[in-house]
């Protein structure tokens, strides 16, 4: 991936994919700070998508595969209102896990939006249409953030994106915390000699 461009597998999600949908609610135990922990929120991200809403054929390629942590998909496609539901942080946060770059959606729940920027996990990208049946899961993609588009390189059909401006600052540095250090709003926290500064959440 370079600095303006993100490659790889869709997911399509559709409409109104809520955050139960992205990590249901009985997977919000493991902790966060733990690596053996984190991973699982990557092994049960978008398991609650229904079969019939994922573009999948029946019984076909899941998210994640049985036994893996990360997914082949680091591009969701969806349509309206992604990410609505309840406010938890660990939506975006298990899409990041799983190895997912990008969300492209018509549009987003404000709350998952924000999430997503001010945590640094995914980019959520907006399609000026609503294009997610334009794409298969497993379809070829490509995100250019310099032109402001989406391209389905499996069918040479391109789309229109709404630019993602400063937000993009914030979620390559890692997040809201990690951009206002590095453009020196707050000052860096330097660890005590012997010890490593604590990871994001």
């Amino acid at each position: 991936m370079s600095e303006n461009k993100i490659s790889g597998k869709a997911y399509v999600a559709g409409d109104n994919i809520d955050t139960d949908q992205i990590i249901p609610a009985r997977h919000l135990v493991y902790n966060t700070h733990s690596p053996e922990e984190r991973k699982l929120y990557g092994k049960f991200a978008m398991s609650g998508v229904p079969e019939e809403e994922s573009g999948l054929p029946k019984g076909g390629i899941k998210f994640i595969k049985d036994g893996e942590f990360q997914s082949e998909f680091s591009i969701i496609v969806g349509g309206k209102n992604f990410g609505c539901g309840s406010s938890r942080e660990h939506a975006p946060l298990a899409l990041q896990v799983a190895g997912v770059k990008a969300v492209v959606a018509q549009t987003y729940a404000r709350i998952f939006y924000r999430n997503s920027v001010d945590g640094g996990f995914v980019m959520p990208l907006e399609s000026v249409d609503n294009i997610y049946k334009s794409f298969s899961t497993g379809d070829q993609v490509e995100i250019d953030l310099e032109a402001n588009k989406i391209t389905n390189k499996s069918t040479g059909k391109s789309f229109a994106l709404r630019p993602l401006g400063d937000a993009a600052d914030i979620i390559n540095a890692g997040g809201l915390f990690a951009y206002a250090r590095k453009i020196g709003m707050i000052k860096s926290e330097t660890p005590p000699a012997g010890q490593k500064a604590a990871a994001n959440v």
